[in-house]
């Protein structure tokens, strides 16, 4: 009794400790109750001998032993201040933050989870119990908090740990910014399973509101305020209170805050959605949520200032077969069965071909017809991609035609938009193929003269720079149909072309292009901004989703996602795809206009050879004439190829020639197709010319000319497919070459004799050939160079005799030379 009075009354520690005596560890205790037993305790010696103290022997505490009991989990959720050991641990900048604290429940003995120790001891003044763990079950209970989205179990043998002496596992969030968002979602959607699973979850005070929903809605209307576009709005009612959770699901989602989230194991259960209200949380059913992330997630890039979402018909349209939305209207039905359609297309409708088409299309090109037809009457707009030579503008032209038959064109014009020197083969193929449809060229200085005349006609032809020129008339008229051809043209969405282009108003746009992108991704998005603005994003938005993701990073699934967006709306047919329903041989022609330098050169070359020539024939007679004749004929052929093989001094200034302009882009093309390709012309100064624009391009070549002695080398370079273009003077690689491996003859100049350029193509199209060829015919519009086609197609046996014997004299009439010797057409 007077010791606990002096340890009561006295502060000082140490008079306390020498009172009390010191601690005694539990295992020492029975071993120091004995040597009480033995040896009485005594006062120090004095001079007349030490009196012995009366002593009281403590009990000993009861021993007991805890075995085969299981473990009960213990979760503690609380907010941790700035100074605690633990937040000093976590390294975290901000003062309170949501920690868990988990324990294992041995009976009513509480055991730190970590670190694990075979037995856990635990003492009371009378009792010590020592705990048998069991470390298995301890540890399928721990593997029940590895579903915890973005929430880490800290490993407590961390040397960090120890040195705090923090001995117990922690839960946290690794993020500051998101730590109560992260909390709440664990707390709504986890904490059930874990209590269903037998954990006890204590979660203090957390400042936090979790609002349970009444209903929820999910609503897509029209957009007024953008034609054909829709606003789509997801959200929650909560006591007659509306709640969009588009901004909280925008920012969830962009955050990465539910990624890696067992959605599986929330099963009917509901997930906690940040509202922009602070700490202020609704429950959402888990299951939409995980449709939403998995179908939908990429309408939230499409969120607006307002924190709105307004899509494309394309989107909206799968977004209401997705998400199975009420169909209040007839345009909502629309859009779900477009939906439905896009996504399990098996074929495309069956729509006829026009009785009035004058030509027999291939498979290919009816199911290209068919699927124009298809995206016009669901008002989609997409990209014939088709190679080059399969037929891209007749597929085009039956289109219109059907749409003109069927009067769905309201008797709007078509606009064709196309580079110049294609213009004139629209025009050619349109009287060819569809007659009926009346055709207006916008081209030349008087043009402007029939402006006034677009109404009255189906199709209306001009340039890209045109286009630019005459932009105040063409915003004014509304098109049925808007068709870029060579759409490869607005590829930057930077030029005043393209900005044009994006502002023609169409019911219907389509885009002609073998190569929709040839350089980045950055030019598929400038051609769906004219098909479809929105369909891709913003420029901005789109290279920091898809564009940067791919090209730098290879990401597959981005790859798969854009693939997915942009598929329905683009056809490509490569030659290898339909080459059982190409002939072995097609020739196409290409027909291009001189630039105005050439113009001006031949225009007069061919008036002074013209009168040279008509003078020599009237003092010497036809058949005497022939060198001055075939002088004149060479220098014109050669206008055509450039300028600068004549030797002329004005000749020479001339840097430019529209053929070999047009080749580089054909070149361009081709090569892109993994085409394999031979060059023939039959100036070797010409074949110059173009090896120099190869080497400047860095694309592999080999040549044969009459100067080339080892001829065998090139040949296995080119057939071993280690070279993609083989050039070729007329002359020297007419005959005695088997190059198999081409599929592509290109004839820069045409020859008199159709035979001579037969040999040549027969180097590609002979015996050993698995693959369809294909023979590029460059021709000058108005030049000589079409009027000896025109003698090679309707006066065949006249061109073959142009050359005769060993003389090389040409075989000529009157008519014939004035066909020849011919002003270019105005």
């Amino acid at each position: 009794n007077t010791v606990g009075k002096i340890t009561q009354t006295h502060s000082d520690p140490f008079l306390k400790q020498w009172l009390l005596g010191p601690n005694i560890p539990q295992s020492e205790l029975e071993k120091v109750h004995q040597l009480i037993e033995q040896k009485p305790i005594t006062t120090p010696p004095k001079k007349r001998g030490g009196k012995k103290l009366s002593t009281v022997i403590p009990q000993l505490p009861k021993q007991n032993i805890l075995e085969n009991c299981s473990p009960t989990a213990v979760l503690d959720i609380e907010r941790t201040d700035a100074s605690s050991p633990t937040h000093l641990l976590l390294n975290s900048p901000v003062a309170n933050i949501l920690i868990g604290t988990i324990t294992f429940r041995y009976n009513e003995h509480s055991v730190q989870a970590e670190p694990f120790t075979k037995t856990f001891t635990t003492s009371s003044a009378d009792e010590i119990t020592t705990i048998q763990r069991d470390q298995k079950l301890e540890n399928e209970l721990l593997e029940q908090l590895k579903f915890a989205p973005k929430l880490k179990l800290v490993d407590a043998f961390d040397s960090q740990l120890l040195k705090m002496d923090l001995s117990h596992s922690l839960l946290y969030s690794d993020s500051d910014t998101l730590n109560t968002q992260q909390w709440i979602a664990f707390i709504s959607s986890e904490v059930p399973n874990l209590e269903a699973a037998g954990w006890t979850v204590n979660i203090g005070e957390l400042d936090y509101t979790l609002l349970d929903y009444d209903s929820f809605y999910e609503v897509m209307s029209q957009n007024e305020l953008k034609n054909e576009w829709f606003r789509f709005d997801l959200g929650v009612e909560h006591d007659g209170e509306k709640f969009s959770l588009i901004p909280a699901l925008a920012n969830a989602i962009a955050s990465g805050m539910y990624e890696g989230y067992d959605f599986d194991s929330a099963g009917d259960g509901l997930i906690a959605i940040p509202l922009d209200k602070k700490n202020t949380f609704i429950n959402f059913p888990a299951k939409r949520f995980k449709l939403i992330l998995d179908k939908v997630q990429d309408i939230f890039q499409h969120i607006n200032a307002e924190g709105k979402i307004d899509l494309p018909p394309l989107r909206a349209a799968t977004l209401v077969d997705d998400l199975d939305l009420d169909k209040s209207n007839e345009t909502l039905c629309d859009l779900a069965r477009l939906g439905s359609k896009l996504k399990n297309i098996t074929g495309l409708p069956k729509t006829r071909v026009p009785k009035n088409l004058n030509a027999e299309l291939r498979d290919y090109q009816v199911e290209g017809f068919r699927w124009l037809q298809f995206l016009a009457t669901h008002k989609l707009h997409g990209v014939l991609a088709d190679d080059m030579g399969l037929g891209k503008t007749i597929q085009a032209l039956t289109h219109i035609l059907a749409e003109k038959n069927s009067k769905r064109n309201n008797k709007l014009p078509t606009l064709v938009v196309a580079p110049t020197s294609v213009i004139p083969n629209w025009k050619t193929e349109a009287a060819k193929f569809t007659p009926s449809l009346k055709v207006l060229l916008l081209h030349g200085s008087d043009r402007h003269l029939k402006l006034s005349e677009i109404k009255n006609h189906d199709i209306v032809i001009t340039s890209y720079s045109l286009l630019q020129r005459d932009e105040a008339i063409h915003k004014k008229q509304h098109y049925h149909i808007a068709i870029l051809d060579e759409s490869q043209y607005i590829k930057n969405a930077a030029t005043k072309t393209t900005k044009v282009a994006y502002q023609l108003k169409a019911n219907h746009r389509i885009c002609l292009s073998g190569t929709p992108m040839e350089n980045h991704l950055g030019e598929l998005w400038s051609t769906f901004n004219f098909l479809m603005p929105g369909l891709l994003q913003s420029n901005k938005e789109f290279t920091s989703t898809f564009r940067r993701p791919i090209e730098r990073h290879a990401d597959i699934a981005k790859q798969i996602s854009l693939n997915r967006r942009v598929g329905p709306l683009l056809l490509r047919r490569t030659k290898d795809v339909v080459a059982k329903e190409l002939p072995p041989k097609t020739i196409i022609p290409h027909h291009i206009s001189l630039t105005q330098e050439q113009t001006d050169l031949y225009e007069s070359v061919r008036a002074s050879m013209d009168k040279r020539v008509r003078d020599a024939i009237s003092d010497q007679g036809l058949s005497k004439s022939q060198i001055i004749i075939l002088d004149a004929l060479l220098k014109l052929r050669q206008i055509c190829c450039h300028p600068q093989l004549l030797k002329f001094k004005e000749a020479q200034k001339i840097e430019s020639s529209a053929k070999l302009d047009y080749l580089t882009n054909l070149l361009a093309t081709l090569i892109e197709e993994g085409r394999r390709i031979l060059i023939f012309s039959q100036f070797t100064t010409m074949l110059a010319m173009i090896e120099e624009h190869l080497v400047k391009e860095k694309i592999a070549f080999t040549k044969i000319t009459g100067s080339t002695r080892d001829r065998q080398t090139p040949v296995e370079q080119f057939q071993s497919g280690e070279i993609p273009v083989f050039l070729i003077s007329l002359k020297a690689g007419g005959t005695g070459l088997n190059l198999t491996a081409a599929d592509t003859v290109i004839h820069y100049d045409p020859w008199w004799n159709p035979a001579a350029e037969n040999q040549a193509t027969d180097r590609a199209y002979r015996i050993g050939q698995d693959k369809p060829v294909f023979v590029h015919k460059l021709i000058c519009r108005g030049t000589i160079e079409e009027h000896i086609q025109e003698l090679q197609d309707k006066k065949a046996k006249l061109v073959e005799s142009l050359l005769a014997g060993s003389t090389n004299k040409l075989s000529l009439t009157t008519e014939t030379l004035n066909g020849l010797l011919a002003p270019i057409d105005a």
